[in-house]
């Protein structure tokens, strides 16, 4: 994975020391608070409902052991012993104080880590592929592009400050495992038939208020003219936002104002003036970079079948074999070398908010990595670890050690492996609470063989309309809405993430919290009753229509007026 350079650590060393003085005159009443938030902001603090959250970026979500080991210690030492992984590859902290932040920053800068750009009106983290390198899939390695454009734009003078937040997604692989269409600007990179590095360009895709999928606007770019091709995009965007609206302010409201054809006009009108400049990348940056991402030192293995690894298992262990089996077939991917597989570790155990992770546990894991994972472990944008690079004959045994951690849920893709986010629980733009929704549904749905019988169902919640939850996209969506000062709930169907990423469809009036498992159940039983042989759920959906899924959901509403009314009516 990349290091820092000179360059890099003293530009965060000089963040932190900056930062410690910020808050120092806020703390004697130097600096009133209107002028301290933008500052304070730019390094990723923001005050919630009861204190202050700290989110720090995990580029394109590559971490070292080491550094996993410092954000458990960052947790112990400065809040409640845990950490949340967000859907954009950071991880927040949700009870830290004012006073110790800038020893926060300090103790990230020792392990090569930061929280610049994490908020603000600015190019955020960008993501990526968690299995990039690895994926059996991949056409391109994504990250030397990644840490190419998070090197160039970080602190970019002329991006500071845009109309509104702007987010990258880059994949390299046959499937899109990072929800490109719904980020302001998505790049898929590929190679011609001469194996020259090309980019296509979406933009303009996003959730939130308006969801909208993103429209590509250029194919084919050179990779080495990605800065001055996305510069006069940027421009575009910086000169035309809509900065009079928050509510339309995101680039998306833009390109569906011009039309796509009309803004890949504009962005190519601008690029005519740069396209030549000196901000390209070179061959030389390119080497510079990429010598970070090469192979690490794999073994030359035979690959195992599934009955080799279960093999591993004595006549007695029969029930551990049937868990492993099952983690194996959810938990466990291909990999483009022979005798090495990459491994999900699942951070949603029931009772337990999705994407929430002990400081005991990183510990744990960041040792599972140095002893079965070359050091690293990727975060993924559905709040899960990754693995990256487990020999095959370890499977067992490092199912057994993560088996201790609480962190082998076979539910991958299933129906509890719920993206969520923190919700009115902590964060003071929510709506409504998104955890408790969460664990409601994992108790009504803690069958494992049901689950399995299910198949295939993503469920994602949303305590507001930012969806940070990513609720639009789910197959089944939550979102939390007020209503009179009241917690109500939203449900959308039909979204989708990956090759055939579609916007799910709200079903119609919400529902009190209380209702919600109810409804779930209704809706997985029309499913199930009516779905064909091996088909998936969107699948069913996409024959079927909403229909009887909404009469199904509000089922439930109706047996409620007609028992109130008998009851009425006997007394």
């Amino acid at each position: 994975m990349y290091k820092y350079d000179h360059i890099d650590q003293t530009l965060v060393d000089q963040r932190v020391a900056q930062f410690r003085d910020q808050v120092e005159r806020r703390l004697n009443g130097a600096l009133p608070e209107e002028e301290f938030r933008p500052l304070r902001l730019q390094n990723g603090l923001y005050h919630q409902r009861h204190a202050y959250m700290l989110r720090v970026a995990i580029p394109y979500g590559l971490l070292s052991a080491k550094q996993l080991r410092m954000l458990a210690l960052i947790a112990d030492k400065y809040d409640r012993g845990y950490g949340h992984f967000t859907t954009r590859q950071n991880i927040q902290y949700n009870w830290v104080e004012l006073e110790g932040t800038p020893n926060i920053l300090a103790d990230l800068a020792k392990v090569e880590m930061h929280a610049i750009q994490t908020s603000g009106n600015c190019i955020r983290n960008i993501t990526s592929d968690a299995f990039a390198g690895v994926a059996a899939d991949e056409y391109v390695d994504p990250r030397p592009i990644c840490e190419l454009l998070r090197q160039w734009s970080t602190l970019h003078p002329e991006f500071a400050h845009l109309p509104r937040k702007f987010k990258f997604a880059i994949n390299g692989a046959k499937e899109d495992r990072t929800i490109l269409l719904c980020h302001d600007v998505g790049i898929e990179l590929k190679k011609d038939a001469a194996g020259q590095l090309l980019a296509d360009i979406y933009a303009g895709g996003g959730m939130g208020r308006t969801p909208i999928l993103g429209s590509l606007i250029k194919q084919g770019l050179p990779w080495q003219l990605l800065p001055s091709y996305l510069t006069a995009l940027l421009r575009v965007y910086n000169r035309f936002g809509r900065r009079d609206n928050l509510y339309k302010a995101r680039i998306k409201i833009l390109v569906k104002a011009l039309g796509p054809e009309e803004f890949a006009r504009q962005v190519e009108g601008e690029w005519a003036h740069i396209v030549d400049g000196d901000d390209n990348f070179t061959q030389a940056e390119w080497e510079r970079v990429a010598q970070h991402f090469t192979k690490p030192a794999y073994k030359t293995l035979l690959p195992l079948s599934t009955e080799q690894l279960l093999a591993q298992f004595g006549s007695v262990e029969g029930n551990e074999r049937i868990a492993f089996s099952r983690w194996l077939e959810r938990n466990v991917r291909s990999h483009q070398v022979p005798g090495y597989a990459s491994v999900i570790l699942s951070l949603k155990p029931h009772g337990v908010p999705p994407g929430d992770v002990t400081s005991a546990q990183m510990n744990a894991i960041a040792d599972l990595a140095d002893q079965y994972s070359f050091g690293e472990l990727r975060a993924t944008h559905e709040q899960n670890l990754v693995l990256a690079d487990v020999e095959q004959a370890q499977l067992v045994e490092l199912w057994r050690a993560a088996k201790k951690q609480n962190l082998v849920l076979p539910n991958i893709g299933l129906l509890t492996d719920i993206i969520a986010c923190p919700g009115g629980d902590f964060c003071s733009l929510a709506n409504a609470k998104s955890l408790p929704i969460a664990k409601a549904i994992q108790e009504r749905f803690d069958d494992l063989d049901y689950l399995y019988d299910l198949g295939e169902i993503t469920l994602n919640i949303s305590g507001c309309i930012n969806s940070c939850g990513h609720h639009h996209v789910g197959n089944i969506g939550v979102l939390g809405v007020d209503k009179d000062g009241e917690e109500w709930y939203q449900i959308t169907l039909g979204g989708e993430q990956g090759n055939d990423a579609a916007i799910g469809k709200v079903i119609g009036p919400s529902f009190y919290a209380d209702e919600i498992p109810d409804v779930m159940t209704n809706i997985i039983n029309t499913y199930v009753g009516q779905r064909h042989e091996d088909e998936s759920f969107i699948s069913a959906y996409r024959r079927l229509g909403v229909a009887p899924f909404k009469e199904a959901a509000y089922s439930h509403a109706k047996k409620k007026v007609v028992s109130e009314q008998a009851a009425g009516g006997a007394a």
